[in-house]
């Protein structure tokens, strides 16, 4: 059995548990924001499902559900974040006005987090840079899943960056969205919640065999994207979003999922660039013409269509939530 939703019941539904497991109103709003945008564009692992594990570790106190983030600009172009083991998503908000300011001054700035925590789907938040007019490359990374070329040991986690290029009129051209492993750990997560065998090439167990057994696959490690350039991309990540943030590495954070461990303190490295200091017109020029050289072949889309395909569709027609879901966040609700 299912139940439709629309976007502000998602809202709603999201907050209501968050706010009923301790967290700060303001704090739960800024999360829900979050959920709404991933049911919005189809993401599910991203969405309502994620909600009973964020009121979960706020409850075990895995995260800080009234932390106030501390925002320090450190340099012209260099903004900082301590988010005190709460949310990323709040933590983001605190600092963005002053890294976009800086951007604009400057013409690039980087924003960095660290004692933070998973901040959701990566491309939203570069995606709201390229709507400000700012081109956003950003990284975070994660507990560690996946083991170096030749080793089985996890190393870093899966890792993602994103890219978002505006298109000049107020939205994104394009968003860059994809990990360092071939599937995203919580696809797995899924398939081991539902009973389900995961595809060949995604995961090894833990004696680094490949499998097929999202169980097994959650002991052991997650395959990266291309074998070695992969783990390289994982790798620059790590840099960036751990060790250039000040977060602790991932083979140190506490996993995303369960009450194992104390907070993650994972961190987040997002980077903003004004077209407009570097080759101004020039740029939307070039890259709408790159745009067109995609779209203009037959099959062929850019990165982050199917996200805006499915936006209309989703808000049409309301979200489909499993009834024992929706049980499992009802029971936080106040």
């Amino acid at each position: 059995m299912t139940e439709t939703l629309d976007l502000i019941g998602v809202q709603r539904l999201a907050q209501a548990a968050l706010e009923g497991a301790g967290a700060d109103p303001a704090v739960a709003a800024s999360v829900a924001r979050s959920t709404v945008r991933a049911e919005r564009d189809g993401i599910r692992s991203h969405g309502l499902m994620y909600v009973p594990i964020y009121a979960e570790h706020v409850q075990c106190g895995k995260v800080d559900g009234h932390a106030v983030p501390v925002v320090e600009t450190v340099r012209a172009g260099s903004v900082r974040v301590d988010a005190k083991t709460g949310f990323a998503h709040p933590a983001i908000d605190a600092g963005w006005a002053a890294f976009t300011a800086a951007a604009r001054k400057n013409g690039v700035a980087v924003m960095t987090l660290h004692n933070s925590y998973n901040c959701g789907v990566l491309g939203h938040h570069a995606e709201h840079l390229a709507e400000e007019g700012l081109l956003g490359l950003c990284f975070t990374h994660a507990p560690a899943s996946i083991a170096p070329t030749g080793g089985n040991t996890p190393v870093v986690g899966t890792n993602p960056f994103s890219l978002a290029v505006p298109d000049g009129n107020g939205g994104a051209l394009l968003v860059i969205d994809q990990s360092a492993s071939a599937i995203a750990k919580s696809e797995i997560m899924l398939r081991a919640r539902q009973g389900e065998a995961i595809e060949e090439g995604w995961a090894f167990d833990e004696n680094g065999a490949p499998t097929t057994d999202a169980a097994a696959a959650l002991k052991g490690s997650m395959a990266p994207s291309g074998g070695q350039k992969g783990f390289g991309i994982g790798l620059t990540v790590e840099v960036l979003a751990s060790c250039l943030a000040g977060a602790v590495l991932s083979r140190d954070a506490s996993p995303f999922s369960g009450d194992k461990g104390g907070p993650p303190m994972t961190g987040q490295c997002f980077i903003a660039f004004d077209p407009a200091a570097f080759s101004g017109e020039a740029f939307l020029h070039q890259t709408r013409a790159l745009a067109e050289a995609i779209t203009s072949q037959e099959g062929a889309r850019l990165p982050g269509a199917r996200r805006q395909g499915n936006r209309d569709r989703i808000a049409a027609d309301g979200i489909s939530v499993d009834e024992a879901l929706l049980g499992r966040i009802r029971a936080f609700v106040a």
